[in-house]
């Protein structure tokens, strides 16, 4: 019996002992395969996620430059043929007209200015003149009546410098600075060299922050504007502002640009921002929740958000046929809009068919197939609506371009530093998007402003 008992005892401590190597190797096992995960799946990037193309790798961007989810057309690059080319039309005006003509004969030497010229062709060179600035003296008199009464013409003499910029100076340096998207340092640079007109980066934040103030009325007309519009794009994006992290929204149509900033990615922000109005809008964004937490009229889901999540399954798993097809019916009912663009087309039958993808099973395939097919389901009710109302565009790439400008603006200049700053940038650019949308000039719409 004692020996049968210290049999059992080892194999009790051989088994706790194997128990032990077993967990160990199940951890290790679980430790390789996430770091083996790495390199089997393919890098998220802009062209299949919603990976923003600041934050790409520098190869995933090489590749973005020559690759592209439009499909070919079978075209040869550049101009087709028949293609009507388009040249410079002559001014019929001049501001200078200069005569070219031969003063001597090239053969024999003879003076020529005795003989009338023929003309052979005329041509147009357009230039620029030497830029400098203008400085235009104020002389302010004050008279005094027989009566008593100083009287003055003008406005009383402010503090400060006596020496100021002009609006066409600020309405150049505000433009250069949000829609240019310059850096005060650069700026301060350019408008010396070009423009022979000295300032300081203080001066420029100064001027930038006058129109912020002086755009305040536009804005308000924007957000009221947007409030009686049936459909509003929506986005957000991070905007790194005083060493945090703020939220750039923007809210956008056709003809309206309305850029914000805010402390949250939150349904709140919206709510706060615009109320009751939303039950009146159709709303066209990504898949983010808290749009889908709001009493829109009605939804419409960015068909580019889903065939960039698509396109990332087709190269995890080339084999599979599932992500294709689903990207496949989308591209068709794109097409099916485009090539019909003003007419009603019913939707069922193309939720029929994304009915009858849905009802696969993925569970064979990895669990991103798993995930996005039922977040496909979720949001199904919101992905053709834009067959049934032509007004309603297929994706969100306008919100997406319009907050772009905040991107490049913190690639070239990086954070902003205080939040008058930021707000400042939103507010001009919400203003010029505007303008340029309605096909007005973006420095006159700016110029406008300051003018006020």
């Amino acid at each position: 019996m004692q020996s049968m008992h210290e049999a059992i005892d080892a194999l009790h401590t051989e088994n706790a002992n194997l128990r032990r190597n077993v967990e160990r190797l199940q951890k290790e096992n679980r430790s390789l395969r996430k770091r083996l995960e790495k390199y089997e799946k393919p890098d998220k990037n802009s062209n299949n996620s919603s990976t923003p193309p600041s934050k790409e790798k520098m190869k995933a961007e090489v590749i973005r430059r020559t690759k592209s989810l439009r499909k070919k057309s079978g075209l040869k690059p550049g101009g087709q043929p028949g293609h009507e080319a388009h040249n410079r039309n002559m001014t019929e005006k001049p501001n200078v007209v200069e005569d070219c003509m031969s003063g001597y004969c090239r053969e024999c030497g003879r003076d020529l200015s005795d003989i009338a010229g023929e003309l052979d062709y005329v041509s147009q060179v357009v230039d620029l003149p030497t830029l400098a600035p203008v400085v235009r003296e104020y002389r302010h008199y004050k008279k005094t009546c027989t009566c008593g009464c100083c009287n003055r013409g003008y406005e009383p003499r402010k503090r400060g410098n006596q020496v100021t910029f002009g609006k066409n100076v600020r309405a150049v340096v505000t433009y250069l600075s949000v829609v240019q998207c310059t850096p005060y340092e650069r700026l301060a640079s350019l408008m010396e060299e070009v423009f022979s007109v000295h300032m300081s980066q203080g001066t420029i934040k100064n001027i930038v922050q006058e129109a912020m103030r002086k755009s305040k009325p536009a804005i308000k007309l924007l957000e009221d504007m947007l409030r009686k519009s049936p459909i509003v794009g929506f986005d957000e994006s991070g905007c790194y502002n005083n060493k945090k992290l703020d939220w750039a929204w923007i809210a956008q149509t056709t003809y309206l640009t309305l850029c914000f900033r805010a402390a949250g990615r939150s349904s709140k922000v919206l709510e706060e921002r615009f109320g009751d109005a939303l039950k009146n809008m159709v709303a066209v964004t990504d898949r983010h929740s808290a749009y889908f937490a709001l009493d829109f009229l009605n939804h419409q889901v960015c068909l580019a958000h889903l065939l960039r999540e698509l396109e990332y399954l087709t190269e995890l798993d080339p084999k599979q046929q599932w992500s294709k097809d689903v990207a496949s019916l989308f591209r068709q009912a794109i097409h099916e809009r485009n090539t019909r663009p003003n007419e009603f087309i019913d939707k069922r039958t193309w939720l029929d068919k994304l009915d009858d993808l849905l009802k696969a099973n993925l569970l064979h395939l990895r669990s991103n197939f798993e995930r996005l097919r039922k977040g496909l389901a979720k949001c199904r009710d919101y992905i053709f609506n834009f067959l049934e109302n032509p007004a309603i565009p297929p994706d969100n790439n306008a919100s997406e371009r319009g907050i772009r400008k905040l991107k490049i603006k913190q690639k070239v200049s990086g954070t902003f530093r205080s939040d008058n700053g930021a707000d400042a940038f939103f507010s001009i650019h919400s203003i010029a998007d505007t303008a340029w949308k309605n096909g007005q000039s973006q420095l006159q719409a700016i110029h406008t402003i300051l003018s006020l």
